[in-house]
């Protein structure tokens, strides 16, 4: 059984139907990349398994579990954590309240080791503690929104274009961090418009084309494919 299950979603906005008949699957362990232009259907995919979109059909299993119609809330509370685009840090807060704002589903007891081991993670965080977010950089906004998200100690993570405005040193940063999270034993969803980085870090891939899955498979093979060379890599 995959650890994460999507199955035959159906997705609307009003009557714009946004995704058709989207299947895929995770397993545990596996870092999956979701890729596609601009409007494919990414974000629209990780909202629907995260509950924050309703699917008008189609199902989301996570761990056997159907998860389709559960509140974002009691998602997290089962092991899944999702790092929305755009960061969305909470501005007004230090990066130290937002990282405990990640942990609202934990035992008060288990905060503080979270919190270390975060900062093992993200140093940067750790030297910003008592700073505003809203006055870090776009990077280390990016680090910041990861380690909330990693403070609910998640089976899989869910990512939304985490390189989306960043430097290219900031990107070659975020990209290894998935790398470290993903060896330390949390699955990982990368949603990424940058095809040639979450192909160079995922075990297979799925190609999203107006709301429909177009290709998938292996994704060194998709890395070195014909026409995703011509259509996601500039090539």
């Amino acid at each position: 059984m995959a650890m994460l299950e999507v199955k035959d979603l159906n997705v609307y906005y009003g009557l714009i139907h946004a995704l058709h008949d989207v299947s895929f699957s995770v397993e545990e362990g596996e870092v999956v990349a979701l890729i596609g232009a601009n409007g494919a259907g990414k974000t629209t995919t990780l909202h629907t398994i995260t509950g924050l979109l309703q699917a008008k059909s189609g199902s989301v299993v996570f761990e056997g579990q159907d998860i389709t119609r559960k509140p974002g809330h009691a998602i997290v509370r089962l092991g899944m954590s999702h790092v929305p685009e755009g960061r969305r840090v909470f501005a007004n807060l230090t990066v130290a309240e937002n990282l405990r704002m990640g942990a609202y589903t934990r035992p008060k007891s288990e905060v503080a080791a979270s919190l270390k081991e975060v900062y093992e993670w993200f140093p940067r965080l750790e030297e910003r503690k008592n700073q505003a977010a809203g006055t870090l950089s776009g990077g280390e906004q990016q680090m910041l929104a990861m380690g909330r998200a990693m403070m609910s100690k998640p089976r899989i993570l869910l990512l939304d274009e985490p390189s989306m405005g960043l430097s290219p040193l900031f990107v070659g940063e975020i990209f290894k961090i998935i790398e470290k999270v993903s060896s330390a034993g949390t699955t990982v969803l990368l949603v990424e418009q940058n095809a040639k980085k979450a192909l160079s870090i995922a075990d297979r891939a799925y190609v999203l084309e107006t709301g429909r899955i177009s290709k998938s498979g292996n994704a060194r093979e998709l890395l070195n494919d014909d026409a995703i060379k011509k259509a996601y890599l500039g090539e």
